[in-house]
């Protein structure tokens, strides 16, 4: 009889017990849709403004702030520390030099647009913003980006840093894994990291226009797996690395105003199919094309392409010239759209003198 009791009153504790752990989630859940209903869009575009007015409601509700399109030259440390929920912060088109340290303290920013200003270095504490996304600094006078910066935005997907200064991009950059997009045109770039195979989510990669300065590619290019627009057009490169023949998913590829020798210009002429099967052929013998140079020994990147599966170690035919599908030229990607639209520098410089007299290399599948 006792026990029966005892287990009794234990059913009842266990019952008030899994009621009251119900209703703690149900009041926490209301909370926190509560919160999320609240959180502001604030719009202070295109006022003109040369300093920002005292804050009228708690800055800690604001989820986007846009500031773009005023003669802004600085903004409060203060105030930027307090945007604790803010996931977009948009200040194009302003007058910034600088940006605020306490940048650092948005831990929940997912997009930040500071281009068209004139910012000279991106402050070290961007490095803190973890949940960060997209970043557009196009349009400054960046002349190095944070040397850690690739450590830790793991979870950056865009990273836009066209038309400024930039002479190297710093090696953390291979550490990028989730980056589906790097632009770094209209640069003074001299070279690009060696280690790029770790952007194994890379399906955008333009690096054109850096005109006399860029005279190689690193063979690692040819790792990119998920890569699927190359532009390399208007530098100085006379060499494809043949890596590039291992580019399955490769849709797209510009190389245009550059003074190439290898591949030569016939290859092009027959499309993108015909390029990948001459680097492809190429890599098979050690680097030289069997119809204009003899075997050479083959270099440690044959052995790192087989390994991450790019390279299958077989001869194509030269002599067949038509399309052959592989299984990553079947790759479209639907959501893409192009980097910056028709007023980007890419779209006005189709209208230079040095564009209209060159030989147009613009090849897709």
């Amino acid at each position: 009889m006792m026990y029966e009791k005892q287990q009794v009153q234990m059913r009842k504790d266990m019952k008030n017990k899994i009621s009251s752990s119900f209703n703690n989630n149900v009041r926490e859940n209301k909370r926190k849709s509560i919160e999320e209903e609240r959180l502001e869009i604030v719009d202070l575009s295109g006022l003109s403004l040369e300093s920002l007015p005292n804050p009228t409601l708690n800055l800690g509700i604001i989820c986007k702030l846009d500031l773009s399109n005023n003669n802004l030259q600085i903004i409060p440390e203060s105030l930027i520390a307090r945007l604790l929920n803010v996931v977009v912060l948009d200040v194009h088109s302003n007058q910034f030099r600088t940006l605020p340290n306490s940048i650092g303290c948005l831990s929940k920013l997912k997009v930040l647009n500071v281009s068209g200003n004139h910012i000279e270095s991106l402050p070290k504490t961007i490095e803190n913003c973890r949940s960060l996304e997209e970043l557009n600094a196009n349009f400054n006078q960046l002349s190095k980006l944070p040397d850690t910066i690739g450590f830790e935005l793991t979870n950056l997907k865009k990273l836009s840093v066209n038309s400024n200064k930039l002479v190297f991009l710093p090696r953390s950059l291979s550490h990028l894994t989730s980056l589906r997009i790097l632009d770094a045109r209209l640069n003074c770039l001299r070279s690009l990291p060696e280690d790029l195979e770790n952007l194994i989510n890379l399906e955008i990669l333009n690096v054109s226009q850096n005109f006399q300065y860029l005279e190689t590619l690193p063979y690692s290019v040819g790792l990119l797996l998920s890569l699927v627009e190359l532009d390399v057009s208007y530098n100085k490169i006379t060499t494809l690395p043949d890596s590039i023949g291992c580019l399955r998913k490769l849709q797209k590829l510009c190389v245009e105003g550059n003074p190439l020798v290898s591949p030569p210009m016939d290859v092009f002429e027959q499309g993108l199919h015909a390029v990948k099967e001459y680097m492809s052929e190429r890599m098979n013998n050690g680097g030289t094309h069997p119809r204009s140079s003899p075997k050479c020994k083959r270099t440690s990147w044959v052995g790192r392409l087989v390994k991450y599966g790019t390279f299958n170690g077989r001869s194509r035919s030269s002599s067949n010239t038509g399309h052959r599908a592989t299984d990553g030229e079947s790759f479209i990607m639907p959501e893409y759209r192009s980097i910056d639209g028709l007023a980007s520098p890419r779209y006005m410089g189709m209208f230079s003198p040095r564009r209209l007299f060159s030989p147009r290399n613009y090849l897709t599948r």
